[in-house]
C-alpha cells in the first residue's frame, strides 16, 4: 500500500473501487488502522468497503499514530487529525469528496466538515463514539498510562510496545504512540529520551482536548448548527456508543437523514444499501 508524507508525517492509505471519492475515517479509537473497516468489531461483518467500493472510490487510510501511519509527539487534537485528512485528499487531487466515519471517525468527519465545508459534499456519521461512560473510560485509559510512566519511565514505554501488538485501547500502558514506536526507530529515541514532566503536559493536554464532554467529542455545536453539509445519522447502543451521541448530532445538524432503527437491525444486507441511497442522494 501506498504511505505518502503528509506535513512530516508518513500515512499508509489505499483506494477501493472507482466512482466519487468516499473518504472515510476508520473505527478503533487510537488504533484506527484501514483494516478496522474489513475486521474490527462488527465492521467486519458488515462489509462497507465491499459494498460502497461498487458506486464509489473509497479512501481508507491509517490515522495518524496509528498502523503504519507515524507520529509526532505532540499535543493531538481534532484538528491536527483533519490537517492529515486534508493532505490526503489535496495529494490525490481531489476537490471535494464524500466523507464516512465509524465509532470515533465520526469527530473527525464532523470536524473536517466545519473546517473545510466546500471540501465535504456529505458525511455519513455511523455509530458515533461518546456519552458519558465514553468520556470517563478515556480519561481513565490517560491516567492509567500516566501512572506506568511515572513508576517505569519512558523507555519502560517503548520497551512495552515494543513487546506487544496491543494497541493504546487494549493495554493503556503502552500510550496513543505505541503505533509509531514499533514502526520509527528514530521516534522510539526522542520519545525514550524525552522528560517525563514535559510528556505529562503533553499528554494531559490530549485527553483534555480530545475529550471535554459527555457527547460526541470533537466539535462545538454552534458550528454544527450553522453547517449546510448533509449527513446520514446511524446510531450506536452502547456505553461508547452512546444513543445519546447520536441524538445529539441530529439535534446540532440541520440537514441529516437519521436512521432510527436499533443496531440488531443494522445489519450487511440493510446498513450498506442506506448508506449507498444517501450517498446517491448528494
Amino acid at each position: 500500500m501506498p504511505i505518502v508524507d503528509l506535513d512530516g508525517i508518513p500515512t499508509r492509505y489505499e483506494t477501493v473501487g472507482e466512482g466519487p471519492a468516499l473518504l472515510m475515517f476508520s473505527p478503533g479509537g487510537f488504533d484506527s488502522t484501514l483494516e478496522n473497516w474489513t475486521s474490527f468489531g462488527r465492521y467486519r461483518d458488515l462489509g462497507f468497503v465491499d459494498a460502497l467500493s461498487s458506486a464509489y472510490t473509497c479512501v481508507v487510510f491509517d490515522r495518524r499514530e496509528s498502523g503504519r501511519s507515524g507520529g509526532r509527539l505532540e499535543r493531538l487534537t481534532w484538528e491536527r487529525y483533519v490537517e492529515q485528512a486534508i493532505g490526503l485528499i489535496d495529494h490525490l487531487g481531489l476537490d471535494r469528496v464524500h466523507t464516512m466515519g465509524g465509532c470515533v471517525g465520526c469527530s473527525t468527519a464532523a470536524a473536517l466538515a466545519v473546517a473545510a465545508p466546500e471540501r465535504v459534499r456529505s458525511m455519513v456519521l455511523f455509530s458515533p463514539a461518546g456519552g458519558p461512560q465514553y468520556r470517563m473510560g478515556q480519561h481513565r485509559r490517560f491516567t492509567q498510562h500516566l501512572a506506568f510512566v511515572a513508576e517505569h519511565g519512558m523507555q519502560a514505554v517503548v520497551d512495552l510496545a515494543r513487546s506487544t501488538t496491543a494497541g493504546f485501547s487494549k493495554d493503556p500502558r503502552v500510550g496513543p504512540w505505541a503505533a509509531p514506536l514499533r514502526t520509527d526507530d528514530t521516534f522510539a529515541a526522542t520519545f525514550a529520551g524525552t522528560d517525563p514532566v514535559r510528556y505529562e503536559h503533553v499528554v494531559t493536554g490530549t485527553v483534555r482536548g480530545l475529550f471535554d464532554r459527555d457527547t460526541v467529542p470533537g466539535v462545538e455545536p454552534e458550528d454544527l448548527m450553522v453547517l449546510d453539509v448533509p449527513a446520514l445519522i446511524v446510531p450506536g447502543q452502547d456505553s461508547s456508543h452512546a444513543p445519546s451521541a447520536a441524538r445529539y448530532l441530529e439535534e446540532c445538524l440541520p440537514v441529516h437523514d437519521y436512521w432510527d432503527v436499533p443496531v440488531v437491525e443494522q445489519t450487511p444486507e440493510t446498513a450498506p444499501a442506506r448508506i449507498l441511497a444517501f450517498l446517491q442522494e448528494h
